[in-house]
């Protein structure tokens, strides 16, 4: 029951977090702003030809990420189906529109129903898998800010100025983790042979089998390929508004840095996508505040949608797959 409510609690609150966001925004809205909007939509209405190689570059970067969770699978033993990691990839994506941070233990359940595997080793490798997506994103800012240095750096510092550390959160915060860290190790100390022993174990065996991969090629492959698939949105998103068509790669990758960390923010981004896009667009590229907002509600909807339709397609055919599968092998 607690934990229900908590989880509604939950929903309620990063939900009317993107409500609070998107009322505040539009409330703002003159009618010259709201006219140059329109006129942004009427552009992408004009190509939205466009639409087809977003579609199809979308789901190829779902794709290779579950080639690449299934080179992480293979160090503890697991070798589900390619389509099923692809099918549990989609839903995990598809949960979290709905329920926030729900996404990563629905994939993992999907893939330990239908595989029939332990989940504990399975949760571990999406564990090693985000935290790799965490170490790339970081990577992915540092290159953006130095290869654009010169048009970036009053931007950054101007919201790095906003920022006010406190000591004391910094140090409860890393004694908080270091807490959780002991009590995992404790626990799993005094009840090795327990399920929840067990649970720790695969969870461990899964996080480092990122260290244990055979194909670490392959993994990097897959990794720079799902990059390029999101960069690749972005870039193609330019073209389908006037104000922004003139921008390239470079300002691709600071849309693509400054749209993951709204992603963070609200369920899917909702609300908060489009305002970081815009604060870059403009701070940054100096396109004008409306078309560059447009261009953040254009680009959010375009990936929502790619969510959408492969994710409830997933829901659709993962059963239809397997029961076809179990009907093949009693044949």
């Amino acid at each position: 029951m607690k934990k229900t409510l908590l989880t509604i609690l939950q929903y309620i609150f990063f939900f009317g977090l993107g409500a609070i966001l998107i009322w505040w925004q539009y409330g703002k809205l003159t009618t010259i702003d709201k006219e140059q909007i329109n006129i942004a939509f009427q552009q992408v209405k004009e190509k939205i030809w466009l639409i087809i190689p977003v579609i199809i570059i979308g789901f190829l970067s779902h794709y290779f990420r579950a080639l690449r969770w299934k080179l992480l699978l293979e160090p503890v033993n697991l070798r589900p189906s390619t389509i099923n990691v692809t099918f549990a990839v989609l839903i995990g994506y598809l949960v979290n529109l709905l329920v926030p941070r729900m996404g990563e233990v629905a994939r993992c359940s999907v893939l330990a129903k239908y595989e029939d595997e332990p989940v504990d080793k399975i949760v571990g490798t999406m564990v090693a898998e985000r935290s790799f997506d965490l170490v790339c994103l970081v990577l992915v800012t540092l290159l953006t800010y130095l290869l654009q240095m010169d048009i970036a750096n009053a931007y950054v510092w101007s919201i790095v100025s906003k920022i006010h550390f406190n000591m004391l959160s910094l140090v409860l915060i890393a004694a908080g983790i270091i807490a959780v860290i002991w009590l995992v190790f404790f626990i799993y100390k005094r009840s090795k042979q327990s399920k929840l022993g067990n649970f720790i174990r695969g969870l461990g065996d899964g996080v480092i089998s990122i260290f244990k991969m055979k194909k670490k090629g392959a993994f990097l492959l897959y990794t720079f390929l799902i990059w390029f698939c999101y960069l690749s949105l972005v870039v193609i998103g330019f073209k389908a508004i006037q104000a922004t068509e003139h921008l390239g790669w470079l300002a691709g990758l600071a849309m693509l840095v400054f749209g993951s960390l709204g992603m963070i923010v609200t369920p899917g981004g909702i609300g908060a996508y489009p305002i970081a896009i815009q604060g870059a667009l403009v701070s940054i590229y100096a396109v004008n505040k409306n078309f560059a907002l447009a261009f953040g509600w254009v680009s959010w909807m375009a990936q929502t949608l790619i969510i959408l339709l492969f994710g409830l397609l997933s829901l659709l055919f993962l059963p239809l797959y397997n029961n076809g599968q179990k009907k093949l092998d009693k044949a």
